[in-house]
This record gives C-alpha cells, sequence and structure tokens, in this order.
C-alpha cells in the first residue's frame, strides 16, 4: 500500500508539471512550440521567453579613461555629488527624450580588456511599454556636479596660434577682450569652461572673426537660431545652467 500510494504521488508530481508556470511576471513573445508538438523535461529549446518591461534595464558602455578622470575630480574636490547624481535621461532611437527619468543601479567592477569599457546598468520604468528589449538609445548620467564650471557654446569659441581656445567678451565699457579658456570636455553644443570666464561676463557669439580686441560694441538681444543683426554680430554668455546674457554688435563700423 505504501508503495502505490508514493507511485500516485509521483504520477500527482509529474502531471502538476504539465502546467507551466511562469518564474517572473512579464510579457511572452512568440511560442516557439504549437499545440501537439512534442516537449519534454530534458530539452534545450525553450518554449518561450518571457520579457519583463516594467521596468527595463539599460546597459551603458563607459570608457574606462572617463571613469577614472571623473572619480579623480571626484577625489580632489573638483565635482561633487548632488542630488541630480546618479540620475540617468534616456534619447530614444528618432531623437526624442525618454519623458522618464531613470536610476544608477549600479557600475561593474572589471573594465573589459578588449573594449577598454566599463559596463554601468540604470533602471527606467516603462508603464507604457514605450521601451522593449533590444532597443538601442543614448544616455545621458548625471555623473558629478561642478559647481564652478562654465557653459559656453562651441560657435563662440576659436582656436589662437598656439591652438588654445578663446572668445571675445564685452566689457562694461563696451570694448572687447581677448580671453584664453580652461576646457575641460563638451556637453551637447557647449564646452564646460572652468577658468578664463567668470560668472556674468558676455561672451560674443556670431561674427568674432570680423571683431579684434579693443573694438568699441553695442550689446543687443541674440536670439537662438536667429539671424545675425544687419548691422554686426551678436554676442552671448552662459553660466552652469545655460542661462543667456545679453549680447553685442559693433559700434561705428
Amino acid at each position: 500500500m505504501a508503495a502505490q500510494q508514493a507511485a500516485l504521488r509521483s504520477a500527482q508530481v509529474d502531471l502538476g508539471r504539465t502546467v507551466i508556470r511562469a518564474p517572473i511576471s512579464g510579457r511572452i513573445g512568440r511560442s516557439l512550440f504549437t499545440v501537439g508538438a512534442l516537449a519534454n523535461a530534458a530539452q534545450t529549446q525553450a518554449l518561450a521567453t518571457i520579457q519583463r518591461i516594467d521596468p527595463v534595464f539599460v546597459d551603458i558602455q563607459e570608457a574606462s579613461a572617463d571613469v577614472l578622470r571623473i572619480r579623480q575630480q571626484l577625489l580632489a574636490g573638483e565635482l561633487s555629488r548632488g542630488g541630480q547624481a546618479a540620475r540617468v535621461r534616456l534619447r530614444l532611437e528618432d531623437g526624442s527624450l525618454y519623458p522618464i527619468d531613470g536610476r544608477l543601479k549600479f557600475a561593474d567592477v572589471s573594465v573589459d580588456p578588449n573594449t577598454g569599457s566599463q559596463s554601468i546598468r540604470a533602471v527606467f520604468p516603462n508603464p507604457n511599454g514605450l521601451l522593449l528589449p533590444g532597443m538601442f538609445a543614448r544616455a545621458e548620467l548625471v555623473e558629478g556636479t561642478e559647481p564652478d564650471a562654465l557653459l559656453v557654446p562651441q560657435r563662440a569659441v576659436s582656436r589662437d596660434e598656439k591652438g588654445n581656445p578663446t572668445v571675445l567678451v564685452v566689457g562694461r565699457d563696451g570694448k572687447l577682450a581677448q580671453r584664453v579658456l580652461q576646457t575641460s570636455r563638451s556637453i551637447g553644443q557647449n564646452w564646460i569652461v572652468t577658468g578664463g570666464l567668470k560668472p556674468g561676463e558676455r561672451v560674443v557669439m556670431d561674427g568674432a572673426q570680423m571683431l579684434r580686441p579693443g573694438a568699441q560694441v553695442k550689446v543687443v538681444p541674440f536670439r537662438e537660431g536667429g539671424q545675425p543683426n544687419a548691422q554686426g554680430p551678436n554676442a552671448q554668455g552662459q553660466n552652469a545652467q545655460g542661462q543667456g546674457q545679453p549680447q553685442a554688435k559693433p559700434q561705428g563700423q
């Protein structure tokens, strides 16, 4: 009788295994088997694949040299970790910005010797199912804050004969002066300037090649994407938050 009861329990276990229960929640793709196909416990081919799409993981490859530089700046006090640190934004394949910010999950502890990159993983909420596994996107990771840096548009920066980045600024007397900049890296269409400029200084945006230091100019508003003033070039300065400053045009030329 005990042997028959054991056989009954074994048959019940086998019967229970004929019902496939998903170990995770998510969405299932196309099934690789149809009704009537033979399936067994030892087969290597999966019946189907379940994808968890809320939330989703985004794997980012960051150059190890950039990670090392950022860590050194953090240790030196040049960068600080603020409330925006570890926040990740995602730009989709069509150029649009994903409306929900993600959070940094972890960074791999090793560097790939073949590519010289370090893997970073971020997690994004995906309530509407807009993100799908396998998609390519561009991630923007806030790694640290440089409180004393300025953002200067790249179009305003030129190079001198030594290759140093320079800009023309408008002084309080309305005259132009040339400044040699110290830049660390680019953010979008702007340079991060760590030296050579002071907050509030006005930088010439258009027509700098037509002007020389010491020229008298008049401040006029600069319009992003607009045409330069017919009477001369415009100028603009930006602080670390990208706020615009007054502009200028030449006077008596």
